[in-house]
């Protein structure tokens, strides 16, 4: 199985345990040079995040396919700001500009707070029906070749019908814990994606997702996010993970307030702080401590080790049917360009178990 690897498109130097203040939200020349140096480390894409206070993403994107050869974008969208069809025309002209390199990350938005900043009051089940109609709407206008009508509760369209048509298929990736996430992710997700808990917790979540998308005849792949923290030996690891404690707990309030962050209502903050409340560590080297310092605001559960120790973690995650990891280092930059080695070793002991596996058929 190929590996995809993900990073983060920040647009200026800043993360839970950086960024004191006096940094621009915006910084073209650091979000060219991170973008680079994720390309140079092997990434296949880096995600561009949202919320209600966050630059505008289809700008970064493109800002980040222009300044790259082949690293792809994950751009995150959360539906009911946009028209799914003219949302279906934003992504398919970013597809036509940079063949193959889109993809859209459904974040249907967990913080009502957040919602409300932009102007959406309804409620998170109202907000996953909305989702479901406008991912309906978004794949009609991406395929249709006639004029095509829709009528639902959220959208009603009217001989809708788009001139540009994706290349090829633009893959949608899609977040959420909840029973109603489920419920919509599993019909339109071609990736299913989950913050990092524990093995059993993740090996769990994938079969309820299965289990939701096989009415649908849907079969989805699975992504996990962690941001590693590798050095050359596990003592080291350690005691850099314990100085990015320190430095989250002094700084992390900062960035809490510069994007208004607040995931105390959402599902998975609930998981990772329940899995934080049991205990530091889990698994071989799954380390809790900055999510339960930051409340678990988004990706924040974190693997410590060697650069072989951290590998073999994710490619536990790998063997439960994970085919997209998404890392992210607490120095953004730094870490995209240290991340090279850990991108290596995967895909090598990938390829290794590919190889045997291979063997053991062709000799059987």
């Amino acid at each position: 199985m190929s590996i995809e690897f993900i990073g983060i498109a920040n647009t200026a130097p800043f993360s839970e345990s950086g960024g004191a203040g006096g940094w621009s939200v915006v910084d073209p020349a650091y979000l060219k040079e991170l973008a680079q140096a994720h390309e140079d480390s092997g990434f296949d894409r880096v995600l561009v995040a949202h919320s209600s206070a966050s630059p505008d993403g289809f700008t970064v994107a493109d800002q980040v396919l222009t300044h790259t050869k082949k690293l792809g974008v994950l751009l995150a969208h959360r539906p009911g700001f946009v028209s799914p069809t003219l949302a279906a025309r934003k992504y398919a002209t970013l597809d036509a500009f940079h063949p193959g390199r889109i993809a859209l990350h459904v974040i249907t938005g967990g913080d009502d707070a957040d919602q409300a900043r932009d102007g959406d009051l309804s409620d998170k089940p109202t907000r996953y029906r909305r989702t479901d109609e406008f991912l309906d709407v978004v794949r009609t206008t991406w395929t249709a070749t006639e004029p095509f009508d829709y009528d639902g509760e959220f959208y009603q369209v009217r001989g809708g019908k788009s001139a540009l048509l994706p290349s090829r298929p633009i893959p949608v990736y899609f977040g959420g814990a909840s029973d109603d996430a489920v419920r919509a992710g599993a019909k339109h997700a071609d990736v299913y994606a989950f913050w990092g808990e524990p093995l059993a917790g993740i090996a769990d979540r994938i079969k309820q997702v299965r289990a939701a998308a096989a009415p649908h005849g849907r079969n989805p792949n699975f992504s996990v996010s962690l941001r590693p923290i590798p050095a050359a030996t596990e003592a080291e690891a350690w005691k850099r993970a314990e100085d990015i404690l320190e430095l989250t707990k002094e700084r992390s309030g900062e960035l809490r307030k510069a994007f208004n962050l607040d995931h105390s209502a959402q599902e998975g903050s609930k998981r990772l702080l329940d899995v934080a409340a049991k205990g530091d560590v889990h698994d071989k080297r799954l380390w809790t401590a900055v999510a339960k310092v930051t409340g678990a605001a988004g990706n924040s559960t974190a693997l410590v080790g060697s650069y072989e120790q951290v590998a073999e973690s994710l490619l536990d995650y790998t063997a439960l049917g994970v085919g997209t990891l998404l890392i992210r280092g607490f120095d953004p930059l730094a870490d995209a360009r240290d991340y090279g080695t850990l991108v290596s070793l995967v895909r090598e002991q990938t390829e290794r178990q590919e190889f045997v596996g291979n063997r053991v058929l062709v000799d059987a």
